[in-house]
């Protein structure tokens, strides 16, 4: 037998396969369009359906709308494009991190909330910080006044963190802490709790927001202009990666981008082009993409349109690993592997029949699941109305465990991968972020797009939007516009803060102050001042600060005079 012979059949069976394939296509097209033509409720006399996004929703999905090849655009987990998952085993060798967003009063208080979840089975802590903090702000601040301790714990310096993680073992437990304006000074704080503990910094695991780009497109915690701000954040992508390289210096936030009102898909579009922003500007110091970008992490929002937050889960990964190898030219994989922290929808919940919040809470966090997360936090039902009661957060945390150990849901990896319906939203997901990136370029970048408030006004916009077709009923919201009647004023415990808690943070800045070395103190401050001037990594002298139990404000202040406050331009 010739060698050429199985080469010519192989030939001849590629042919007919082709053939067959285009007959079913075919034959799949005219039964398609008997369907439409003669069935009961025919597609052209249905009413219409959107997602929650807005976008139209076909009454049937086929293979027709499947385009591309499998290994293009799905491949295995673990393996680029990383669209069925980023890692190879998923949740058959780890589950997700069970995180339950945790902070109220003061550091003793939340301390007493961290070790009752931990010992309830949560496998990770997450910092929720008082408005105060989030801004830059000590709690004897004027602008601090009622503030203090109520939508989050009071950190005013080193000694409150070091109250915070007290009994906690940083070297063994990962902490995501939600902070942006003043991140690097809650990080420093951080690191050096850290290191009384005996923990040094390349042995701790988490995350720091930090991310200040999406601050000024969407929630509004800033303190310094734009520029300086990312100098910042690039301090710390330098600095982790040569001191703590397990822990994540940023997480690129979709998650309040989604909650001032945008749309999935702008969520998508607008998170990841501030990670593409990131990471140019890291490039442009001077830093190796493969030396910073294994460490960049994201944190997504999961709404109530249970498929397209799947198949947003899905498009992020594949757009991330083909951008960061084929535009950043970043070698290393782990640099590809788009990681993310995911958040049950805060904006979804609401004060009407409360309890309906833990249904809806449980599918989220099955999206999520079903969308390969990796971290997660599920809100409890009393979030609308105050922070939560133990009650409501062990019933938060109670939904994970039985996602993760009853379901079947983390048994085998990305399950709903060759739906019709799910390949087609995280394709069409996928075609508008890269249209959204198109548009941010026609904007001068993201700067130039924040500066003339263009991010500002698409978000505006949609949340308009959104509210106009609840208000009209349109859209259904249960308890609210429909279904109202029995049970909508239930009334249900919440967490009361204690009115004393500003009083008790003044009287212990009081103390801090007085029994530091005050020299010690003002000397760190004027080196971080220089360095800021000079442009020195500013992360080793705030630890300096830190470490001299400089308080957050004295430390923010002291940047303040270099760098300028930040004042949002009118654009409405």
């Amino acid at each position: 037998m010739s060698t050429t012979e199985p080469r010519l059949r192989d030939g001849v069976a590629l042919r007919a396969d082709i053939e067959r394939r285009e007959r079913e296509i075919q034959q799949l097209k005219a039964e398609l369009a008997a369907w439409e033509a003669t069935c009961d409720g025919a597609p052209k006399r249905l009413p219409a359906y959107t997602s929650v996004s807005g976008n139209e929703v076909e009454p049937l999905y086929t293979p027709l709308h499947f385009t591309g090849g499998y290994l293009d655009k799905l491949g295995v987990p673990g393996a680029f494009p990383f669209t069925r998952g980023p890692y190879a085993t998923m949740y058959r060798t780890r589950l997700w991190t069970m995180r339950q967003f945790a902070g109220f009063g003061t550091a003793t208080e939340t301390n007493e909330r961290y070790r009752y979840l931990l010992a309830n089975g949560q496998t990770g802590l997450s910092v929720a910080f008082d408005f105060p903090t989030l801004m830059g702000y000590d709690g004897d601040h004027p602008r601090s006044l009622g503030e203090v301790g109520v939508c989050g714990v009071a950190i005013s310096s080193l000694a409150d963190m070091e109250t915070l993680f007290d009994g906690i073992p940083l070297d063994r437990v990962s902490v995501s802490m939600t902070i942006n304006g003043p991140a690097i000074i809650l990080f420093c704080f951080y690191v050096a709790a850290a290191e009384r503990q005996g923990v040094s910094p390349d042995r701790l695991r988490g995350t720091v927001q930090n991310d200040i780009l999406k601050e000024y497109q969407a929630q509004h915690a800033w303190v310094f202009p734009p520029e300086p701000a990312l100098r910042l954040i690039l301090d710390m992508f330098e600095w982790c990666s040569e001191n703590a390289p397990r822990y994540n210096p940023v997480s690129i936030s979709g998650y309040h981008i989604r909650e001032a009102g945008a749309t999935a898909g702008q969520e998508l579009g607008f998170t990841l082009a501030n990670g593409f922003e990131y990471v140019r500007r890291g490039v442009e110091r001077g830093l190796d993409v493969d030396a910073f970008a294994p460490r960049l992490s994201f944190f997504f929002d999961v709404h109530n349109d249970f498929f397209e937050e799947v198949a947003k889960f899905r498009a992020a990964r594949r757009i991330w690993a083909r951008r960061m190898r084929d535009e950043f030219g970043a070698a290393n994989p782990h640099s590809w592997r788009l990681r993310t922290h995911a958040q049950t929808a805060g904006v979804s919940l609401t004060a009407q029949q409360p309890e309906n919040n833990i249904v809806r809470v449980a599918y989220q966090g099955l999206a999520a699941v079903l969308g390969g997360t990796q971290s997660l936090h599920t809100n409890s039902m009393d979030e609308t109305l105050a922070l939560p009661t133990e009650k409501a957060v062990t019933i938060a945390l109670r939904t994970q465990q039985i996602l993760a150990h009853e379901t079947g849901a983390a048994n085998t990896i990305d399950p709903l991968a060759g739906s019709y319906y799910v390949e087609a939203l995280t394709d069409r997901l996928e075609a508008e972020a890269e249209e959204i990136f198109e548009r941010v370029k026609g904007q001068g970048g993201v700067v130039h797009g924040i500066e003339n408030g263009w991010f500002q006004r698409e978000i505006a916009n949609s949340a308009a939007r959104q509210q106009a077709e609840i208000e009209a009923g349109l859209r259904t919201v249960v308890g609210v516009n429909r279904f109202t009647g029995g049970s909508d004023q239930v009334e249900i415990d919440t967490l009361q803060i204690d009115p004393d808690v500003e009083a008790r943070q003044r009287k212990r800045l009081a103390g801090l102050r007085a029994e530091r070395d005050g020299e010690k103190a003002e000397a760190a401050l004027g080196r971080l001042r220089a360095a800021a001037a000079g442009g020195a990594n500013t992360v080793p002298h705030i630890l300096d600060c830190a470490r001299a139990y400089c308080t957050l404000y004295e430390i923010r202040a002291a940047m303040e005079e270099v760098f300028g406050a930040y004042r949002e331009p009118v654009f409405f």
